[in-house]
């Protein structure tokens, strides 16, 4: 916000000019962004006025006394009763009407949409413009019954003659009555006429139309308090209620364009959270159905510990409820549904879980039973012969509870030394200080997880008992039938295994008053039993947790306003005005700290307000059904099993500090930042929302990353040189924690320049496209021979092979040039290859009848880039669809018929290996489709020493004899060599052409992306899917070995050229970023990724 940039634009200004008085008024436009006749205006005010003026007629009667109080409010309610159905039924008339409403046509692009024409005060185009009606009928009637009943009770309630006895002022009554009707005004006209734009928003959609009811309930709640107030006399507290919610009560349309009052639907939840945490000692659940269900259990429990007629009873049950409830009951539920499944199926499928899961999950459940049965004997054994019926400093309750103040303060040592800031202030000294170092600082780390194995030990195994040991010893047990000994304990008992750690810190101090206090006298210990003053101080300790932060936060965001440079001018009479009226800021504070609801700065200014209390998972519905699915999406998928178990043994240790559901924690790595927030907590589990955040496509993104990186790097990579240096960044809302090693990947990007236009580099890259051509169908036939062995075990395979060969050596070298002359009228000169050039050019006379199969490739993506696609359901063997040859696919030269009918082939010829078959190529691939003289042209590059060696080193048979003889037999069958050079001087010819020139970068770049230049060759390898990915993904292999040899140094032998393409084939995938076979090495977790791309912006 500054004199150049204000903080509310003109448009914006607008918006908010038409909005924030729709919001306030409950939902007349009474400003609107089209010129609008004024009977639109006059109506809107007409039917927002309708419910005093219904209400006045009652109120005059009852003034002059013709009618008692509850006549006027009948005569009211009865008349705004039919207003409302007329109302609705207008509604639904006009757009049951044929009549349709005309959209102005407009040219500016910032004007409301809404526009429409009106051709009479009460068409049907208005009509449906000032009252849009209920999507659903059953709205219809109730709504309009429930406006009826509100405008009777809300006439009752604002009778003059009543809020002059509240408040006993002729003029106070003047304002509270006009106001008060404005406030019922937007309730009845939100209802049934138009729903206002609430600031409040639970909701994305408001299917079932629950935001009409919103204004509506928190009058009704107000009303309820005057009811009250009305049948329950001789109450004071409650007559000076009713007195401040009558003053109150015409401050509400503020209060709901402010965004303070919750909607309906998330009040409900927050209060059935609220309860559940704190007075039934459960933990806010990761989804709102799991807290619906929680919450009718856990009052269940409560309820039906008031009528065990039994103490040992209650302690059992409340004991043994309290421990089953704080477990992951959703997970059991599944593990058993799964075990009856597969004892259903028997031995039958083999799908289901191997043995080890089976093992290790009775494992747990075994663990979880021998808890339950010794908690079970602890509770009924020490409350049946050692509790004792006087409280005493030197009983057995007094002495276990010095001994959880002794492991309170143990485990807050052990907590704090895990973590790399103690308090957030110090460095801590016995945190390993070698992160760049990681094998180092894995030893280091190891050492302080034996430490948070005995923390765990303590927290998870010693400190329960004790505390159950500490509440059955408790006398206050022993007094039945009494609902706070039912609320307080059965959330005590609970709260042992559900929070842990806090539940030890309220034992503790309340253990630790008891003994101060000892007095039977005090009010403490007089008034209140052992279950109700536990629950009081988790009130307390929450409330004051929520405090500090809420407070520490405000003062980050002033202190950020003022030293912020650019925005100083402008927020320095904010920082005066926070400063001067700091009491009320506190007060801010303080009230949203007592809801549990946000504080909220102001267009992310030092000026604060109260947002409305909701529930922890503060959104609707499951978690990620709202998360955007992008390109960098898989990323995430693979590292968050890693980052699990990570996050696992950092919560065992207690390298987070303290987990509480609502918590929220930043990852972060290179360009990656991961939200965790912990949505729900018991015994053992914790439920966390992880989500990724998009990876700094702007550039405010990347200076609030800049940010973060700049704490963790002050906290984990600067050195230091005290023992306990303090904190750099004290103060900022992020804290580290920890570092946790999690397998992902590291996305390095490198500029080519140099290496893949270099012409010694290239002219290498011909010879060696050839040997990985060998490579890689040598080893396709292999593997391929070894599928049809284990398929078609009883075939002969001692019967000779008939194959059919071009004739290589056979036949006479005749039309040479013919075939030479004909293949320069149809190859690369049609291919123009301008370095990395947009698009390839054709011949300008070529007829375009016949045109290239469906050529498909993909866009060239930027350098190290991560590019959105949508995931299509093509085959393996299809080639991806590329825009950049969209325009020039219709150009490619056509094919002449003659050509290929003269192809020629040879006799039927045996191999002279019997073994030879095993390396067969397939006999789709065995047509020819180049002039034999180019053939024998191009035979001369191929590497008969290194296909020899690629044949020996083959170890995939399985073979009665000798393999290495065998292997020798096939590398020597020239007929299976001839059929090889066919196949792969073939390829060789659709990658690069026969002219025999140096490839370019730019036809590097194309080929690489799957878009070859046409040739004769083209469409014969396109019409073999399988045959064309090998080829291109030798192609890819052979970049990637030029750059290895650029960078490394040259290959000196085969047996390493060997090892190169091993290691390609096994730890790397070699295409690209938008290929979906590249999500799927990443979801395999393959070591290395390679891609290829292009960035126009960083040509010179």
């Amino acid at each position: 916000m500054s004199p150049d940039v204000p903080l509310l634009n003109d448009y914006k200004k607008d918006f908010f000019l038409k909005r924030f008085p729709q919001t306030v008024l409950g939902g007349p436009r009474l400003k609107l962004g089209f010129c609008a006749p004024p009977y639109i205006y006059v109506n809107q005010i007409i039917l927002f006025l309708m419910p005093c003026i219904l209400g006045g007629i009652g109120t005059l009667l009852y003034q002059l006394g013709i009618l008692e109080d509850y006549y006027t409010a009948a005569l009211s309610g009865g008349l705004m009763l039919f207003t409302a159905f007329v109302i609705q039924f207008a509604s639904l008339y006009a757009r049951n009407k044929s009549m349709t409403v005309e959209r102005m046509l407009t040219t500016d692009i910032l004007a409301e949409e809404d526009e429409h024409e009106f051709t009479s005060c009460a068409g049907a185009e208005t009509i449906k413009f000032l009252i849009p009606g209920k999507k659903y009928i059953a709205n219809t009637v109730f709504h309009s019954v429930l406006a009826g009943l509100m405008c009777g009770l809300g006439t009752w309630y604002l009778l003059p003659k009543r809020i002059t006895l509240l408040c006993g002022s002729t003029g106070g009554t003047a304002v509270l009555v006009f106001f008060g009707w404005m406030t019922l005004c937007t309730g009845e006209y939100s209802l049934i006429v138009n729903t206002a734009i609430e600031t409040a928003t639970f909701q994305t959609q408001d299917t079932y139309e629950i935001t009409p009811l919103m204004r509506p309930l928190y009058i009704f709640f107000f009303v309820s308090v005057d009811l009250a107030h009305r049948f329950m006399v001789n109450i004071p507290a409650l007559e000076q209620m009713n007195q401040v919610f009558h003053i109150l009560f015409i401050f509400l349309p503020f209060l709901w364009a402010l965004g303070i009052l919750p909607p309906p639907d998330a009040l409900f939840l927050w209060a059935m959270e609220q309860v559940l945490e704190f007075g039934l000692g459960g933990s806010s659940m990761s989804t709102h159905p799991r807290l619906l269900i929680m919450f009718i259990v856990s009052a269940g429990t409560a309820i039906t510990s008031y009528f065990i007629p039994s103490t040992v009873g209650v302690v059992l049950f409340m004991t043994g409820l309290g421990f089953l409830l704080s477990l992951n009951l959703s997970e059991m539920g599944f593990v058993f549904k799964h075990s009856v499944a597969r004892h259903r199926v028997g031995t039958k499928s083999k799908a289901l879980p191997s043995g080890s899961e089976k093992q290790l999950t009775w494992k747990e459940c075994l663990f979880y039973i021998m808890i339950l049965v010794l908690a079970l004997l602890e509770s009924v054994l020490l409350h049946r012969f050692a509790c004792c019926s006087q409280i005493s400093k030197n009983g057995p309750q007094a002495i276990i509870g010095y001994v959880l103040m002794v492991l309170l303060i143990t485990l807050w040592i052990l907590r704090e030394i895990q973590s790399v800031y103690i308090f957030g202030i110090f460095q801590n000294p016995f945190y390993p200080k070698d992160v760049q170092t990681g094998t180092l600082f894995l030893e280091k780390q190891a050492r302080l997880m034996k430490i948070g194995v005995v923390r765990w030990i303590l927290l998870n195994l010693v400190s329960p008992f004790a505390m159950i040991a500490f509440l059955s010893l408790d006398t206050s047990l022993r007094g039945l039938h009494s609902v706070s000994v039912s609320i307080g304990f059965t959330r005590a008992f609970r709260m042992v295994w559900q929070y842990t750690e806090n539940a030890l810190l309220e034992t503790a101090i309340v253990s630790a008053v008891h003994v101060l206090t000892s007095s039977p006298d005090v009010w403490w210990n007089r008034s209140l039993d052992t279950g109700i003053r536990l629950l009081l101080v988790g009130i307390m300790r929450d409330r004051l947790i929520q405090f500090i932060s809420k407070l520490q936060f405000a003062v980050t965001v002033l202190l950020a306003s003022w030293m912020e440079k650019k925005r100083r001018k402008s927020t320095t009479t904010l920082c005066i005005f926070n400063t001067v009226f700091s009491p009320f800021v506190l007060v801010f504070i303080v009230f949203s700290t007592l809801l549990s609801s946000p504080l909220v700065p102001l267009f992310t200014l030092p000026l604060f307000l109260v947002g409305f209390p909701r529930p922890t998972q503060s959104w609707p519905g499951v978690v990620g059904t709202a998360a955007c699915v992008c390109a960098d999406t898989v990323y995430y998928y693979q590292m968050v099993p890693s980052l699990t178990a990570a996050l696992r043994s950092a919560m065992v240790a207690g390298s987070l500090g303290l987990l509480l559901p609502g918590s929220h924690y930043l990852g972060r790595f290179q360009d990656r930042l991961i939200w965790i927030m912990i949505l729900e907590r018991g015994y053992t589990y914790c439920w966390i929302n992880i989500k990724g955040l998009e990876l700094q496509e702007t550039s405010c993104h990347t200076a609030e990353a800049r940010r973060v990186d700049e704490v963790f790097e002050g906290a984990f990579e600067q050195e230091y040189t005290k023992i306990c240096s303090i904190n750099e960044h004290l103060g900022n809302v992020l804290t580290p924690c920890t570092v946790l090693p999690v397998k992902l990947y590291s996305d390095a990007k490198n500029v080519l320049s140099g290496i893949i236009d270099s012409h010694d580099n290239l002219r290498e890259f011909k010879g060696d496209l050839v040997k990985v051509l060998v490579w890689i169908l040598v080893q396709y036939c292999s593997r391929r021979s070894h599928m049809q062995e284990n398929v078609h075990k009883t075939e002969n395979k001692a019967k000779a092979s008939l194959i059919i060969l071009p004739a290589l050596d056979t036949s006479p070298q005749t039309q040479s040039s013919d075939d030479t002359d004909s293949l320069n009228s149809e190859i690369s000169d049609d291919w123009s290859d301008d370095i990395f050039g947009d698009e390839p050019t054709s011949k300008k006379g070529k007829e375009e009848k016949e045109q290239l199969k469906v050529l498909q490739s993909i866009n060239l993506p930027i350098p190290g880039s991560v590019e959105s696609q949508s995931v299509d359901d093509h085959s393996i063997g299809k080639v991806h669809e590329n825009s950049l040859y969209k325009g020039v696919l219709l150009g490619y030269p056509a094919v002449d018929k003659g050509k290929q009918e003269d192809m020629k082939y040879i006799p039927l010829m045996e191999f002279s290996c019997s073994h030879s078959h095993l390396l067969s190529l397939p006999e789709e691939w065995m047509s020819n489709c180049l002039p034999n003289s180019k053939m024998r042209e191009m035979s001369s590059l191929f590497p008969e020493e290194w296909y020899q060696f690629v044949l020996r080193q083959l170890e995939c048979f399985h073979l009665e004899e000798n393999v290495p003889n065998v292997l020798e037999e096939i590398a020597k069958d020239r007929v299976l060599k001839d059929f090889y050079v066919h196949v792969v001087m073939t390829c060789y010819f659709s990658l690069f052409g026969v002219d025999n020139m140096d490839p370019s970068p730019g036809h590097i770049l194309r080929v690489y992306n799957g878009a070859l230049p046409w040739s004769v060759a083209l469409d014969w390898l396109t019409e073999k899917p399988e045959l064309f990915q090998l080829a291109l993904k030798a192609f890819r292999y052979t970049l990637k070995l030029m750059i290895d040899k650029a960078s490394l140094g040259p290959i000196e032998d085969f047996k390493e050229l060997t090892n190169c393409l091993v290691e390609y084939e096994s730890d790397w995938y070699i295409g690209l970023v938008s290929d979906e076979k590249w999500k799927e090495a990443i979801l395999q977790e393959k070591p290395c990724l390679f891609s290829l791309g292009y960035d126009p912006n960083m040509v010179s």
